[in-house]
């Protein structure tokens, strides 16, 4: 784990960060000096494990219950990070779903679950943080490969959803790039997840896609969000950033 304390004094808030990529970033934040809120939606213990493991490191961070799709409790995530560490400075947008299978297949339900959490779910995040984030801060969303090149079968409104991350960011950026706020796209490809393991069902179409024939580490995610967290990334926005092990070369 980095040790670094390039976002020492910052305070970030990663949505759906109780397990898997989003654990794995807070974790890494945390590391590099920031102080963390992390929501969940239903891992209440796996939140706090997450708390646990960056307090026993020496670090500060909160769980907070609130559902990404719901507009009332994100918001009050939003407050409460900043009542308990009095700023925010960076928001990581990682809450995420995928229900894979063929579109004609998939239920209306199902389909606005994944644009509720996926693509409303960042705009509810970004508008609530934007009343608190300070001039030099960051905006990062988890966007994925899929949402510029589709290589993988049953992930049609995922990459949709994906793809209007995108624009979203391109778009923010524009809006709020005179306040020194940078707004980034980070978009992993095959990781291996409870969500998406790499000896599941769909690994092998998703292994052969890639150029390194392998799935990728929680961990190689969060080394990117934390580096365009940081003040080395103040040029860098607008910008989506493939880690995807070549999946789109």
């Amino acid at each position: 784990m980095s040790t670094n304390n390039k976002l020492a004094g910052k305070v970030a808030l990663v949505t759906g960060s109780s397990r898997g990529i989003g654990a794995a970033i807070a974790t890494r934040l945390a590391a590099d000096g920031a102080k963390v809120g992390i929501t969940y939606t239903k891992g209440a213990d796996a939140a706090a494990a997450v708390v646990k493991e960056i307090e026993r490191a020496g670090g500060k961070a909160i769980a907070l219950q609130a559902d990404a799709a719901d507009a009332a409790a994100v918001n009050a995530a939003v407050e409460k990070t900043v009542a308990t560490f009095g700023q925010l400075d960076i928001l990581v947008n990682n809450a995420g779903t995928a229900i894979p299978k063929p579109f004609v297949e998939a239920t209306l339900e199902e389909l606005d679950q994944v644009i509720d959490i996926n693509f409303r779910g960042v705009l509810i995040a970004t508008q609530a943080a934007l009343k608190h984030i300070k001039d030099g801060g960051r905006i990062i969303s988890i966007g994925s490969c899929v949402g510029e090149r589709i290589l993988t079968p049953g992930l049609t409104a995922y990459a949709a959803t994906k793809a209007a991350v995108k624009l979203f960011t391109q778009g923010l950026a524009r809006e709020v790039g005179s306040r020194g706020i940078t707004v980034n796209n980070v978009q992993p490809g095959p990781i291996d997840t409870d969500l998406n393991p790499a000896a599941g069902d769909w690994a092998t179409p998703q292994i052969a896609n890639t150029a390194l024939k392998r799935y990728g580490h929680v961990n190689d995610v969060a080394a990117l969000v934390a580096f365009v967290a940081g003040p080395e990334a103040s040029y860098i926005t607008g910008a989506s950033l493939t880690v995807d092990g070549g999946t789109n070369a």
